[in-house]
């Protein structure tokens, strides 16, 4: 039976709306529209008639905040509308999915109905509908329409309600094979090129006729499509192995590097290969491995992600661990479909150093676009408005990074016309793991290759060809299939299997299922391969054999182990709810071969696809480079230079994008992206420990460069302090150049067969390796990306450095002004004569002697100027505190405005001036910090508030952060001031030594770890239980286990996280639905009413708590209106800060070792934490004590200002109780606390939530 569900929210909630009508307002011409509805449109296939009515008030609305309709006419009425038009109105429709997108609304929704019917899943498909209202022509309704609907991911369909939702069961047609292929002339073969949309190219197609001649048989069409897979510039950087016949260096500079890169190929032997930008790129790690400085790399046949090998501290003993690190570009996903490129660029990311079994815990995001803020008129044709682009790829990035538990620590987007050509989209991770979970063994006959994770769809079919073609106006619409959506939870879930020691161990190699499919993914484990596509799980059914060899569906995993390890790591698997299918052999034969319904597809020699095609070759030429003049660059006072630089796009505030993504998640981020008690000055690194079991004192760090003004003009020099720039950040933020290494990234427009295009590359590649050279610091990794064009548009020549380094935690220095009255130095190496290449000499010496400095305890504040100068810097480090500062007397006005690539500013506190006697370095006291919020020079004395306000406003429109609110009244209940007393209870009736903790983990669950280590860390023993759904045994099987283990334990935890991705349209459903199940509800209820149990839920499980009535009531209800709940921010999207909270209430044992007053400062990271109650219930709460803490500022006053209350709570309540306290719920992340943490923000921490706990059942 087949049933359908309208839901909308209600006035006062509805603000995504209000928001939508406003953007659309700016469209040319669309002023008319008044306002829009949403309603969101659900149809269900395979569940009964009361499964489906007890799933409305659970699964699919929320009585407090939606409104719920089961015919599309009483929709349309739920909010008292009269004046509606008909249903075929234009300006009524209906908007879904494409047919095997990825929708994870309807995947949680399904998952959702699952878990209350402790059943089958059912099928779910989604839809939005959109009502117009106001006054608007055919072409104003078209215009709407087109900014909603991208034809890459989505579609208009019908109102009507479809007879089933089931696929139709389609019998796919035998792979044919290219009969003739052997024979076709050129033009022919061109022919089939454009036909099968192939990104080989003539000679590449010759090549594969070559062979075939060879073999005396034509090709599949799967060969031919695996084989235009396999050789894409996206998999085997064909354009980066190009032979460069002649290279012509017109740069004196370029050229001296070109003749020393020969010397040195020379040297290392390597005369034999060709020149490429390949080997240009690589040379210089290879070289300094030979003069012994990367002697810490990890060497292997398995090359996922750069490996370092490190000691670390675990709860103070050395171990042995793999450091890994690596950056990935999803530039053309982005370009077309903003949400899905950009989410799956930090997805794929992730599976990178995940396949060399490292666990990633920290990110960082470096995107470039054009102005975002230009009119939606001057969009060009055939792409998508810029404002669009940025604001959905900012979304797709957070949602999964968010979603899966990965800190970004830093969020940069880079503003330039040239990306306008095509979006820039870059992620960089690092991750760890210990030595020993890491067994590698070349995959031998035999062996078994595994398939672990999501199953198989048409999603993301030619991505990596798509990749690597420049881009047209008929891009958006013929697209549509290249771009896949991410499941963060299902990546999460892999990320857990990977972290068992007793899996990892098991895997001889490894691969992600990246671009290219299981072609690639598969095909690269081993040289000879059996691989039965017939065993690929399937979405769905009508798959032929060249879509799963070649499908892109994410979250997927390939692992080769021996065959009698593998009933063991399916088991393992099937414990983390993965499924896990044997899928291919390894063979003798060096031939990867594939068969589909018993019949071979795919028979191709290891050595054809590891030629890589046909030899290319080109020449190159490196221009003359032209000079450098900053963007912001104004004559006049300071005050008009300063009001112009913070004016500059790339100058002002991002803290509203930024702030979108966690950055606290793991409980291991050691500098927050932005410092000081106001949180505003930007870190110039992101600094965390590394995720143990247990406790460390060791840091990793990684700071970015790159300037794409200077590149424009001379991709040489920029490249060259990209690598400056982003080592200087690395040496500011307390780390040593000595255990340094570089990753770097390059994207460039394409080529052609022009050899100055060419030289572009050329001359980045080069100036980064004499940075390598004079710096002793190598690139041990990179990405190359050759496709930056869009019809006559370019991008800026881009290399962009990353630097890692590991260090000591407690080590990490921040840019923030600590205190007034203190010197300020300015530290510069000696300059060449263009003013912006450093002296290498010197600035290894500056480097070496802030190393030093800060190693002393001699720096409180340090930072390297970047595209902004020094003006940009100070300006910068003035906000965090508010702390002004006073110039010196001799300070040069114009000298803040010029480039300082390798400067320091340094702050001190000693009552010595510093003193340095290298005579190649320059120290200069730049001035004094003052108390007085101001910027002094000479006569000018600037108010630095006035600056600021200019910084913010740039991006303002984009990227919103701050807002207005009035303070609302302090909340301060004693134990005899609540209106009824209680008596408070600090220890339980059952006592015991060491409470158990029960823990359950939900698919979108990712606060488990953070959680498990605060309840050990105070005495207690902890138990997490997998929740499994793949089938209805399953879901039984895991309410049992929870069941069992809620009445064997005196505390449920439900930690953090994004259960279902916050789906469908509302947060922790999928929690909340599968406690309401009669067996976990039995068995909580005893805990609670019987064992004189505790409950703690944080953050998605306080949302869980409110939506059960465990808070406030103390007990599972039946929601209604009336009651509290916790509904989206105010500010529209999620947010991620400190915040302050001060307790209101200690009845809770929960709070027993706080006062009453008491402010703590903790993390805060949530879509959905803002808390609605009825004035009436709200009052009544307050009086019987169970609002137990408030969002306040650093004063103790609560506000409703979204900088204190971040997602604009009632009375900014952040926690709250049952009646008798024993129930908790709170917003904050009490459990992201430890040593080291967040030392650019000061604050009270830890709160002794989880001791107190504890310490309830002690005797």
């Amino acid at each position: 039976m087949l049933f359908r569900v309208y839901t909308e929210k209600k006035r006062g909630f509805d603000q995504a709306a209000d928001r939508l009508a406003e953007q659309l307002r700016t469209l040319p011409g669309v002023q008319g529209l008044t306002g829009l509805r949403i309603i969101n449109r659900y149809d269900l296939e395979g569940i009964d008639e009361d499964l489906f009515k007890r799933c409305l008030p659970t699964v699919f609305a929320q009585p407090q905040t939606d409104l719920v309709a089961t015919r599309l006419e009483q929709a349309l009425r739920m909010k008292g509308d009269e004046d509606l038009p008909p249903l075929d109105s234009p300006m009524l429709f209906a908007v879904a999915p494409l047919p095997g997108q990825f929708d994870q609304r309807a995947d949680s929704a399904a998952q959702c109905v699952q878990l209350v019917g402790q059943g089958a899943r059912p099928l779910v498909a989604t839809a939005t509908v959109y009502l117009l209202e106001g006054d608007l022509d055919a072409e104003q309704i078209k215009a709407v329409r087109n900014y909603l609907v991208n034809p890459v991911d989505s579609r208009v369909v019908g109102l009507e309600q479809p007879k089933t939702l089931a696929m139709p069961d389609e019998d796919p047609d035998s792979v044919p094979v290219l009969d003739g292929f052997r024979d076709l002339a050129d033009p022919e073969l061109e022919a089939l090129i454009d036909k099968l949309d192939l990104a080989m190219d003539l000679p590449d197609v010759r090549f594969c006729q070559d062979h075939y001649r060879q073999e005396k048989r034509d090709p599949t069409l799967t060969e031919l499509k695996v084989i235009d897979t396999y050789w894409s510039d996206h998999c085997r950087h064909t354009t980066f192995n190009t032979k460069l016949e002649r290279i012509k260096a017109d740069n004196p500079r370029a050229r001296a590097t070109l003749e020393r890169y020969r010397a040195i190929r020379e040297e290392l032997g390597r005369q034999d290969r060709p020149e490429c930008l390949m080997d240009m790129a690589t040379i210089g790690a290879k070289y300094l491995q030979k003069r012994g400085i990367l002697n810490d790399v990890d060497q292997s046949e398995e090359v996922n992600a750069c490996t370092i090998r490190t000691k670390v501290d675990v709860d103070g003993q050395d171990q042995d661990w793999l450091f890994l690190f690596k950056n990935e570009t999803h530039n053309h996903p982005t370009e077309i479909e903003p949400f899905g490129g950009a989410a799956t660029c930090i997805g794929g990311a992730i599976r990178d150093p995940l396949s060399g079994r490292g666990y990633v815990y920290q990110a960082m995001r470096v995107s470039g676009a054009a102005d975002p803020r230009q009119p939606l008129d001057q969009t060009l044709p055939g792409k998508l408005p810029q404002s669009r682009i940025v604001r959905q790829a900012a979304d797709g990035y957070s949602s999964y990074g968010n979603q899966i538990g990965l800190a970004t620590g830093q969020v940069r987007e880079i503003y330039h016309p040239g990306y306008a050509a095509k979006r820039m989209e870059v992620g960089a991770v690092v991750a760890a793991t210990p030595a020993d979970h890491v067994i590698r063994r070349r995959p031998a006959p035999g062996d078994l290759i595994i398939l672990v994770g999501g199953r198989t769809g048409r999603d993301g079919i030619g991505g990596a060809t798509g990749a690597s073609k420049s881009q047209n106006e008929e891009s958006l619409e013929r697209c549509g299939a290249e771009v896949q959506k991410g499941d963060a939870p299902e990546e999460r879930k892999l990320q857990r299997l990977f972290r068992r020691p007793e899996a990892a161990r098991l895997i001889e190699r490894c691969n992600d299922f990246g671009a290219g499919g299981v072609a690639v993914a598969v095909g690269e484990l081993a040289d000879g391969l059996n691989v039965d596509l017939d065993r690929v799980p399937l979405k769905y059914k009508g798959l032929d054999g060249t879509e799963i060899a070649i499908s892109e569906s994410q979250e997927r995993m390939a692992v080769a182990l021996a065959a009698e390890d593998a009933p063991a790591f399916i088991d393992y698997a099937q414990q983390e709810d993965l499924e896990a299918t044997v899928i291919a052999e390894v063979t003798e034969e060096p031939r990867l071969r594939m068969t589909w319904r018993s019949e071979t597809i795919v028979d191709i020699p290891r050595s054809f696809l590891a030629s890589n095609g046909a030899p290319h070759e080109a020449d190159a030429q490196v221009a003359v480079p032209a000079p450098y003049h900053a963007p912001f660059e104004v004559q006049g006072s300071l005050d008009a230079r300063m009001k112009a630089l913070l004016a500059d796009i790339n100058v002002c505030s991002q803290q509203g994008l930024a702030e979108q993504f966690d950055s606290t998640i793991g409980a291991g981020t050691v500098l927050m992206p932005f410092g000081g008690a106001r949180q505003l000055t930007p870190a110039q690194a992101m600094v965390a420990k590394l995720p143990v079991d247990g406790h460390t004192t060791t840091a990793s760090a990684m700071a970015w460069g790159f300037n794409p003004w200077i590149s424009s003009k001379d991709p040489y020099t920029g490249a060259y302090l990209a690598v400056v720039e982003s080592l200087a950040k690395l040496v500011a933020s307390g780390f040593s150049r000595s255990r340094a290494h570089l990753s770097l990234q390059e994207y460039y427009p394409k080529p052609g067969n022009d050899p100055r295009r060419w030289g572009l590359p050329v001359a980045g590649v080069l100036g980064a390796l004499q940075a390598q050279l004079d710096l002793s610091v190598g690139a041990i990794g990179g990405k190359d990306s050759m496709s930056g064009s869009f019809e006559d548009l370019d991008v800026p020549p881009t290399l962009i450095s990353f630097a890692v380094a590991l260090g000591r935690a407690k080590d990490a220095v921040s840019p923030e002004f600590k205190a007034p009255n203190r010197q300020v130095y300015l530290l510069t190496p000696e300059y060449q004569e263009d003013g912006l290449l450093p002296d290498p000499e010197s600035l290894r010496a500056v480097m070496d002697q802030v190393e030093a400095l800060i190693s002393q305890g001699l720096v409180d504040a340090a930072a390297t100027p970047g595209y902004g100068c020094i003006a940009q810097s100070l300006m910068e480090m003035c906000l965090g505190n508010r702390i002004g500062l006073n110039l010196a007397s001799n300070t040069a006005i114009s000298a803040l405005f010029r480039p300082a690539y390798g400067s320091f500013i340094l702050e001190t506190s000693g009552p010595e001036p510093l003193f340095i006697q290298d005579s190649g370095l320059h120290l200069q006291l730049l001035g004094r910090t003052r108390e007085d919020y101001h910027l002094r020079c000479g006569s000018e004395d600037l108010d630095l508030a006035e600056l600021e306000e200019i910084r913010a406003r740039g991006l303002e429109s984009i990227f919103p952060y701050r807002g207005q609110g009035d303070p609302v009244p302090t909340i301060g209940r004693t134990d005899r001031e609540h209106s009824r007393p209680v008596t408070r209870r600090t220890k339980g009736t059952a006592k015991t030594a060491r409470p158990k903790v029960v823990m359950p983990v939900f698919p979108g669950t990712n606060c488990e770890y953070d959680s498990a280590q605060a309840f050990r860390d105070a005495g207690a023993q902890v138990e997490t239980v997998v929740i499994r759904n793949l089938n209805a045994e399953d879901v039984t099987e895991s309410s049992r286990r929870l069941a069992r283990a809620i009445r064997s334990s005196q505390i449920l935890m439900l930690p953090g996280g994004f259960s279902g991705g916050d789906e469908p349209d509302g947060s922790a459903k999928l929690v909340a639905s599968f406690l309401r199940s009669n067996q976990v509800a039995d068995a909580l209820q005893e805990l609670l009413q019987d064992r004189d149990g505790l409950v703690l839920g944080v953050c998605n499980g306080f949302q869980a708590l409110i939506k059960l009535g465990l808070v406030p009531y103390g007990k599972i209800v039946t929601g209604s209106p009336e009651d509290p709940t916790l509904t989206a921010n105010t500010i529209g999207r999620h947010q991620s800060r400190l915040v302050h909270t001060r307790i209101s209430s200690t009845r809770s044992p929960w709070l027993s070792a706080c006062r009453v007053g008491d402010i703590h400062t903790m993390p805060i990271s949530h879509g959905e934490g803002r808390f609605v109650a009825e004035p009436g219930l709200l009052r009544t709460l307050i009086d019987r004590g169970q609002v137990a803490a408030q969002y306040v500022d650093a004063q103790g006053h609560p506000s409703m200002d979204p900088l204190v209350n971040p997602n604009g709570s009632d009375m900014a309540v952040e926690a709250i109780t049952s009646p008798d306290g024993r129930v908790l719920g709170k917003m904050g992340h009490t459990e992201r606390s430890g040593p080291d943490l967040y030392l650019n923000v000061p604050g009270k921490r830890p709160q002794p939530l989880f001791q107190s706990g504890v310490d309830y059942f002690a005797a």
